[in-house]
């Protein structure tokens, strides 16, 4: 296919996010790590549910979830592949994703675990500190790979949260070989610094031999090449692959190509509301421009501008319209 019906297909966990603002004191007394992802069971996954205050807010999430809902208000077309369960949360999820627009791709798991939940407490300084059950997105497998989608897109987007499970893996190498025999790019992002440091070796052959584009923060860079120079990694990591864009909270983000490195300064916030899906929504903007055949400098500032309209609020997805901001701040034509 020489014009691709999708801009980007993503590959990633089908998580249901139960967002709530609570103090520091909630995770004390209920043993939560601060600022961290923590793979829980159901059983803390329901008592967790319980704990949180009823204000709690439910929306379909997942990290590549959030960047294609940041993708779609900037204006592409994009679906998203994963696992549900047959259980009311997992229908709750695909309707959730369809009516953003997203077309989704994924069999429901018929027995065994429920749909994936992600309990996430935001404390006041806008930490997120999330308890993610993975429950049916793990199960996602080679022969759950839509063949046709990934041929009909542009680029496919890989979550490095999926990344435990071989099977998940070996359903990575086949999206990226189905990708690569289509003429199509393939991205990843790296997720978190632990899901890194578990998975080091098998990330560096993905992007050596698979990858165009790679997003992670500072610590998850470092973390993949063993140093504490992060200079020395951006090198490393430019030998590796096409593309890069690496996030450096208020410092903005570094961008690189084989020929370039920009370090593109973010716009001052005065309050972080909720830092829950930042990286994310800075991958969907960026992802959104070069898309689009934009600059790298441009691709970084859509990045940025995403990721400061999703932390102004709670929950990880954007409320408003993306590509309207976009238009206003001159970075994209109406």
């Amino acid at each position: 296919m020489t014009n691709p019906r999708y801009d980007v297909i993503a590959l990633g966990n089908a998580i249901m996010d139960v967002i709530a603002s609570v103090d520091d004191a909630f995770l004390e007394s209920n043993d939560i790590p601060k600022a961290r992802m923590s793979l829980i069971d159901q059983e803390r996954t329901d008592f967790l549910y319980n704990a949180l205050p009823d204000t709690k807010v439910e929306t379909s999430g997942g990290s590549a979830g959030n960047s294609i809902a940041c993708l779609l208000s900037l204006g592409a077309k994009a679906a998203f592949m994963g696992k549900v369960a047959d259980d009311e949360i997992g229908t709750a999820y695909v309707s959730d994703m369809e009516r953003i627009g997203a077309t989704f791709s994924g069999k429901p798991l018929t027995s065994g675990i429920s749909t994936a939940r992600c309990m996430i407490a935001v404390t006041p300084d806008g930490e997120r500190s999330m308890n993610t059950f993975l429950g049916a997105s793990t199960e996602f497998e080679a022969d759950d790979v839509d063949e046709d989608l990934i041929r009909d897109s542009k680029w496919l987007y890989l979550e490095g949260y999926l990344f435990d499970k071989p099977a998940a893996k070996t359903a990575f190498v086949r999206a990226a070989e189905v990708a690569k025999a289509a003429n199509r790019k393939v991205a990843v992002t790296m997720s978190d610094v632990f899901c890194v440091e578990r998975h080091r070796e098998a990330f560096r052959h993905l992007v050596k031999n698979y990858v165009d584009l790679v997003f992670a923060n500072e610590e998850e860079l470092l973390a993949l090449y063993e140093t504490d120079d992060f200079d020395a990694a951006v090198d490393m990591l430019k030998t590796e692959t096409q593309f890069a864009a690496i996030t450096r909270s208020e410092k903005g983000s570094v961008v690189i190509d084989s020929n370039t490195r920009l370090n593109v300064p973010t716009k001052p916030l005065d309050k972080v509301v909720d830092a829950t899906g930042a990286g994310d929504a800075y991958a969907g903007g960026f992802f959104f421009g070069l898309s689009q055949g934009l600059n790298l400098e441009t691709c970084a500032r859509l990045g940025h501008l995403s990721a400061s309209e999703v932390i102004s609020h709670y929950g990880p997805r954007p409320e408003t319209n993306l590509r309207e901001l976009a238009i206003a701040e001159g970075l994209i034509s109406a």
